[in-house]
Formats: structure tokens, C-alpha cells, sequence
């Protein structure tokens, strides 16, 4: 993997308004903002811009997140994740993304809850004629 961080850079989106299911009514306790909160204290890799969004439509699959990187890198969505087990898994994760130069971190690198929680992956922009 080569350093790419001087080209555009990478965005990491988390549904803050995720309940994961739950009763939860206090917006600060949801655990979409908490697993914000918990990324926001691990100590991402230089290069990562970590931004809260409002609802990603994914509701009934836990916590979900997008990584996505200018207009010559795939951007994909992960679902299933919680704010206490996944945050290594998420660091991991987009370290693996921001080092590839088009965002395809080869399947068997990807930490195994993303290879099998990807709800989509979509073309670059600048693919697409």
C-alpha cells in the first residue's frame, strides 16, 4: 500500500441517528452518535475526515458508515456495526481504504465484518462515461 493522503481526501460518513432498533429518545445517546463520539476518540489516520450525517436510510442494519474519497475512488457502505465491538474493525478499515488509490482494498485484506456487512459499493464518478 502506498501513501496517498496528498490526494483527495477520504471522508468517513456516520449515521449519528441510528437507534439500532432501540428506544432510545435522547439524540446524544443514540448509538449512531455514540460510535461518532468513539471514532472522534480513536485516533484516526491523518488523511481521514470523519463527518456526522443524518440518516443513511438503513435503519433495520445497525449502525451503518460510508467511506467514500473524491472522484476516482469506489465508495462503499457498511452496515451492522455498533459503537463498542467495531471501532478497531473501522479503523482498520479505512486505514486499508485511504492507503488504496482507488478505495479497493483487496477482498481477503478487508477486516472480516466489512467483507461481510457491505450493503453497497459504487463506482467513481470518474469512471463512469
Amino acid at each position: 500500500m502506498r501513501d496517498v493522503t496528498e490526494t483527495a481526501p477520504v471522508e468517513l460518513l456516520v449515521c449519528t441517528t441510528c437507534r439500532r432498533g432501540l428506544p432510545i429518545e435522547d439524540d446524544a445517546q443514540r448509538p449512531g452518535a455514540l460510535l461518532h463520539k468513539a471514532l472522534e476518540d480513536a485516533g484516526l489516520p491523518d488523511g481521514i475526515a470523519l463527518k456526522p450525517v443524518e440518516c443513511l436510510s438503513n435503519c433495520d442494519q445497525g449502525c451503518s458508515i460510508v467511506l467514500r474519497g473524491g472522484p476516482t475512488r469506489w465508495t462503499f457502505v457498511y452496515e451492522n456495526l455498533n459503537e463498542t465491538d467495531h471501532v478497531d474493525t473501522i479503523v482498520e478499515g479505512v486505514t486499508k481504504y485511504l492507503a488504496a488509490e482507488d478505495g479497493l482494498v483487496k477482498w481477503r485484506e478487508r477486516p472480516e465484518h466489512f467483507r461481510k456487512n457491505c450493503a453497497a459499493r459504487i463506482p467513481p464518478i470518474g469512471a463512469l462515461k
